[in-house]
């Protein structure tokens, strides 16, 4: 962590405004308050509440001009060299008497030496401005640094309880300290504490908290969900090519570095046939947390918002890491089309951009229904490591998917034909057979017998017969162009 350094070399090159998005903004201030004396530039702090003030020592005086119009036409007229630290400026830079007087304030720059820092959550400034804008990120505490934290608050742990020792297993030691990666000090602080002065000790169940309680964090608009409920590979019939692959790389994935590092997958297949679950049974596998990003949710009315909520989703995906990110459905969100201003063609270009350039241990699982809507820049190869596709059951998989319903609902498979039940089943996708069970549960209670089954199964229309023409174009494509997942 260089800031200082960076953010001088930035101020020293001349540009009259800086764009610094951030919650931290003690700390920001305090970087621009130890530049004071290398810059030879004093420093000004203005916010809405408490207006303008000089910043000596850390502390704030003279405080006036409170109106953003005010303190720009102050600034501009008074001619003052110095460091300006707007603060939560955000909700007013795009007025244009506030765009040209900021304007006029880059224009007379070198001559002025005087220098903008909007500090905010968030801060876009106007397109006009961008020739005399940068950005500078606060960087975030390495792994060395966050286990400095962390030992620091073992030690405030063991002043508060006296005679007693932090109880900490090496594994999880590890695995808590990478979890805490993406995070600020003051955030790495707070979760550390709460997996530590929680019981003394830090094990394998402070992990699953810490990496929830980050997501929260991190997770600001809403886009990516965390999903609790993983599931196994062992306990999903089929699939048997998919999950070897997935074996083979799940050393290499763990690791999280090397020029090799396993990308991502897209699942094609026939709806219901487990493409979800096999998204949630890596992470579960990998051990790792499983992110879901909604398309839905990330396309919002406002010019450029949406592509924003794009970067900010991978942005939060790529500080959770190493995790498995699951976009359902890929192609509702980028479907190529002109009916949305060309807003889907952005968000592509966003995620096809973020999927060749990214180095964080993202594992990306995207899953399609309809491979007729994909653009084909996405499907193209090496875009992701492998294509798969889920088809339907074959008879031996759709008897492992009965045992299964049958022994989660309490009923004991050896009692059922399995053979006969494959049989009938042909063409059923493994949610259509879950749904055969629910309804044999319905009909015969507490005790379900075969006939009721083969009932529940003659009431059914399975979709490969309802869209015979659509699911039949769709498996030839799968059979010819992609790797079979079972």
């Amino acid at each position: 962590m260089n800031d200082a350094h960076d953010l001088e070399l930035l101020l020293r090159s001349g540009v009259p405004l800086v764009q610094m998005e951030t919650r931290q903004e003690q700390r920001a201030l305090a970087l621009l308050d130890r530049l004071q004396g290398p810059l030879g530039l004093p420093l000004y702090r203005w916010s809405v509440t408490e207006g303008l003030a000089r910043v000596v020592g850390g502390l704030g005086m003279e405080g006036e001009h409170r109106e953003p119009h005010e303190v720009l036409a102050r600034i501009k007229e008074g001619a003052q060299a110095g460091l300006y630290a707007l603060l939560d400026f955000h909700p007013y830079v795009d007025e244009p008497v506030h765009v040209r007087l900021l304007k006029d304030i880059a224009l007379r720059h070198e001559a002025t030496r005087q220098v903008l820092v909007f500090i905010s959550h968030r801060i876009e400034l106007p397109a006009e401005l961008s020739a005399w804008t940068a950005r500078f990120q606060l960087s975030l505490p390495g792994r060395e640094e966050r286990l400095r934290i962390v030992r620091e608050v073992a030690r405030e742990w063991k002043q508060a309880h006296p005679g007693r020792k932090v109880k900490a297993e090496a594994e999880a030691l590890d695995a808590l300290v990478d979890n805490l990666a993406g995070l600020t000090p003051a955030e790495v602080r707070r979760l550390a504490r709460r997996a530590i002065f929680d019981d003394g000790a830090v094990t394998g169940d402070d992990v699953p908290a810490v990496a929830e309680a980050k997501h929260r964090l991190l997770n600001r608009t809403g886009v990516l969900g965390y999903v609790f409920a993983t599931e196994r590979f062992s306990d999903i019939a089929g699939l048997e090519r998919l999950k070897r692959w997935l074996e083979l790389r799940r050393e290499a994935f763990r690791r999280g570095e090397g020029p090799d590092l396993p990308r991502g997958i897209l699942l094609l297949g026939v709806q219901g046939c487990g493409k979800s679950l096999a998204a949630k049974a890596v992470a579960g596998t990998w051990g790792v947390p499983l992110l879901s990003l909604d398309m839905g949710a990330l396309y919002n009315k406002y010019h450029g918002e949406t592509e924003r909520n794009v970067r900010e989703a991978l942005a939060t995906a790529e500080a959770m890491a190493p995790c498995v990110l699951w976009i359902d459905e890929i192609e509702k969100g980028v479907a190529h089309g002109g009916e949305d201003g060309g807003t889907s063609r952005r968000v592509l270009a966003t995620l096809l951009t973020w999927m060749a350039e990214r180095r964080a241990p993202v594992f990306l699982v995207a899953t399609a229904n309809d491979i007729s809507a994909l653009p084909p820049e996405l499907v193209r190869k090496g875009r992701f490591d492998e294509i798969f596709f889920v088809d339907l059951p074959d008879a031996a998989t759709r008897a492992a998917i009965f045992v299964i319903h049958l022994d989660k609902r309490g009923q004991a498979p050896a009692l059922f034909n399995l053979e006969e039940l494959a049989a009938a089943t042909e063409g059923f996708s493994g949610a259509e057979i879950e749904q055969v069970v629910v309804a044999a549960r319905y009909a015969g209670g507490e005790r379900v017998r075969h006939q009721d089954l083969m009932e529940a199964i003659r009431q059914t229309r399975p979709l490969s017969r309802v869209m015979a023409e659509h699911i039949g174009r769709l498996r030839e494509w799968g059979r010819t162009r992609a790797v079979p997942a079972g």
